[in-house]
């Protein structure tokens, strides 16, 4: 479905909710199965009064109801099944400048079959990679089901023109990628510059014909939780498949509190459009237990929609080989080592 903005109506004040806000913002117009997009219409001026209409987001409490969920214990049965769905949530990671063709084929060896002594364990959801190892990467994840993710758009920094993101993109998608993970002109955002970067993320959306598109904020670069709250409302006005936390490249990358105001704005978009748009975490979620602690987070927050690859991911390097070893301890009672794993 598409949308398209209506005036933007940013008299909204800030007592309204965020659905209700949108509700009056946007309507059905023709057919797209990508998803929503902000479309023409809409002066920078209108633009910015519909994101400054949006509620503030409360810090503290915030804050608080993440660290409350945070503190949540499951049973036994149910850390199983979420570390199994953490498993086909990964977006298997290596975005280094050493990256060579061997670890990108030991990371695609991994993606496809996590445990090879336990074909129980599902594949992850995608490999993420740079643009030039797109190719490599589709011959060796084949018909197995994993995604082929690409960053571009000059990541991290995001620091080019327009010509040469697009080109990034291209590259990307003329290579195989399943899915591009772009970064948006923070420069920009901050400076108000709202329109550009929806444009931005409108014409990459074009680009990727149909790929996944999912939109780093760089939360991290951001400074408020309003701010996380408005970049992930123009990115999912203007096309994205997901809403991403990070690059990895950047401290603070993802946190539980920005998680809920980013799954809050995603639950609150879906509500108002009827059109579901995912949210992907990104640097720092290292362990089991901080995945599960997400998983509790977006089941709390949007809502078991969301508990899927489709809906949720983990872009992560090491994190999987602790999931791995976390399922072992479960199944088998004695806790399972780090030599009991690959190391890619």
């Amino acid at each position: 479905m598409r949308w398209v903005v209506q005036g933007l109506r940013g008299e909204m004040g800030s007592g309204a909710s965020p659905a209700s806000v949108a509700t009056h913002a946007v309507a059905p117009a023709a057919t797209d199965r990508r998803g929503p997009v902000l479309v023409g219409g809409g002066s920078e001026e209108s633009l910015r009064r519909f994101l400054h209409g949006l509620p503030g987001v409360d810090q503290v409490g915030a804050e608080a109801r993440a660290a409350r969920l945070a503190a949540r214990s499951i049973k036994r049965e149910a850390k199983l099944a979420a570390l199994d769905l953490a498993v086909r949530c990964v977006d298997l990671t290596t975005l280094e400048g050493a990256d060579t063709p061997g670890k990108v084929r030991a990371l695609c060896a991994k993606a496809r079959r996590p445990d090879p002594s336990d074909p129980a364990v599902s594949p992850v959801a995608a490999v993420c990679i740079y643009p030039d190892l797109v190719g490599l990467a589709r011959q060796q994840v084949g018909s197995s089901g994993v995604a082929v993710a690409s960053v571009a758009t000059a990541f991290p920094s995001g620091r080019a023109s327009l010509r040469v993101k697009l080109a990034d993109v291209e590259e990307a998608v003329a290579a195989g990628a399943d899915e591009v993970d772009m970064v948006i002109d923070r420069a920009a955002f901050l400076a108000g510059r709202y329109g550009k970067v929806r444009d931005e993320v409108v014409a990459v959306r074009e680009a990727c014909r149909g790929r996944v598109l999912k939109v780093i904020l760089e939360t991290g670069e951001l400074s408020t939780y309003d701010n996380v709250r408005r970049a992930s409302w123009l990115a999912m006005l203007a096309g994205a498949d997901f809403v991403k936390t990070s690059t990895g490249k950047v401290a603070p990358a993802a946190t539980l509190p920005v998680a809920l105001v980013m799954l809050q704005a995603a639950r609150d978009f879906a509500s108002a459009t009827g059109h579901q748009v995912g949210v992907k975490v990104a640097g720092g979620v290292r362990t089991a237990k901080d995945a599960i602690r997400y998983l509790v987070v977006v089941n709390e927050v949007a809502g078991p929609a969301w508990l899927s690859p489709g809906a949720f991911r983990i872009g992560a390097s090491s994190l999987l080989n602790d999931l791995l070893m976390q399922r072992a301890t479960q199944l088998g009672g004695a806790y399972a080592g780090p030599d009991d794993f690959t190391l890619d």
